[in-house]
């Protein structure tokens, strides 16, 4: 892992402190120093003799490790939304057209704004207290939230009405999953419950998890065949959640990823983690992904999870959030370090911008990406620019 310290690398002589790590090796400590600027206003940079200058541009900045034989390419924000909300962001989405976005923050506000310029389009109010979890429909017209008031609520991206609200929870949401197309959704709390709602009866069909402890993240896809999701209940039958069964993953407290049958609610597989599990995805129908408090991310095949496949610790800080793209994943963490990790798992590319203050949640569409932060900027990334 190469990581930048400090970034002054626009102003003429500007100097920056470069750092790379790979376990069981000692850490190699360089510098950059710029030696100025061209008419394009790319920095002419010069690299001590432990790392080398790969190619640069206005955006990107590619550098290698040859003793340790590793790289990584640097990538700085294409626009910064600094305007949207007062407070730190906590989550974000992108519709699927890419056009609008939505988010929340610590001051309790659910925004929706223009992908473009950030321009606010309405604000989205009905939650008590803080809303911590929202995302879009796959139509990209609905938005569904959760939030500390122990609430479900659907809302209309279009002229910002709630027709549905889902109450039952006895404590606040976490977060949520859509099954396929939005007429059933998912929600999972403080509670330590996740419950199965429908869109158009407004009701709860399911309760269909009861862990105990609080579920922090929860996702839903189809598993491979050849695993087992054992028989579905009377009470939820085929037609409410789809004609195939999915597989639940959910993200507990006391350091357990679990697996669950949607349709027959029964555990499929329990990994016991390091630490707490704060988000987990799926990568394909066959693997999946879940980071920790303590920094770990297992990579898991779902037909075996005894031992996960891969285990990645780049620091000791929480991991937030995880989204697929690609061939890879992004990862966010509490550090304010925002990654790509790509399929093979030796290039990675970093999103700059944060400095230390925690990137909560990652979105993508084609190739942007969209980060929130602690510090209440929404950033905006191009992949192009590399």
């Amino acid at each position: 892992m190469i990581v930048i310290f400090i970034c002054l690398l626009r102003q003429n002589e500007g100097e920056a402190w470069v750092s790379c790590k790979i376990p069981g090796k000692p850490t190699l400590y360089g510098t950059l120093k710029c030696h100025g600027i061209s008419d394009e206003g790319v920095p002419d940079l010069v690299a001590s003799e432990e790392f080398r200058v790969l190619e640069i541009s206005k955006k990107s900045l590619h550098i290698s490790c040859p003793e340790l034989n590793t790289s990584a390419k640097f990538l700085a924000p294409h626009t910064s939304f600094g305007q949207i909300h007062d407070k730190s962001v906590t989550c974000i989405d992108v519709s699927c057209g890419g056009g609008l976005g939505v988010s929340t923050s610590t001051n309790g506000t659910l925004k929706v704004w223009n992908c473009t310029n950030g321009e606010k389009r309405r604000d989205l109010s009905g939650h008590i207290y803080d809303v911590n979890c929202c995302r879009f429909f796959p139509s990209g017209v609905v938005i569904l939230s959760g939030g500390m008031d122990a609430q479900v609520k659907v809302w209309s991206a279009e002229d910002g009405s709630c027709p549905v609200t889902f109450k039952g929870h006895k404590g606040g949401i976490l977060d949520t999953a859509i099954v396929d197309k939005g007429r059933n959704v998912l929600s999972c709390s403080r509670d330590g419950t996740a419950r199965l709602w429908d869109c158009g009866k407004s009701t709860c069909l399911a309760v269909v998890a009861d862990c105990g402890s609080p579920i922090n993240g929860c996702s839903v896809g189809v598993a491979d065949n050849t695993i087992n999701l054992g028989s579905p209940e009377e009470m939820t039958s085929e037609r409410e959640v789809g004609t195939e069964d999915k597989l639940l993953l959910l993200a507990r407290e006391d350091k357990k990823l679990e697996g669950r049958g949607l349709q027959s609610r029964q555990c499929v597989f329990l990994f016991e983690g390091s630490d707490a599990f704060n988000c987990c995805t799926f990568l394909s129908s066959v693997y999946i992904v879940a980071g920790t408090q303590n920094g770990n991310i297992y990579k898991l095949d779902t037909r075996n999870t005894r031992a996960p496949v891969t285990t990645i610790h780049r620091s000791g800080a929480p991991v937030l959030s995880l989204m697929p793209y690609q061939e890879g994943f992004f990862v966010s963490q509490g550090d304010g370090s925002c990654y790509l990790i790509q399929q093979d798992f030796d290039h990675v590319i970093e999103l700059t911008g944060p400095d230390i203050d925690p990137v909560y949640k990652v979105a993508t569409w084609e190739k942007c990406v969209f980060t929130c932060c602690r510090d209440g900027y929404i950033r905006k990334y191009q992949l192009s620019d590399l």
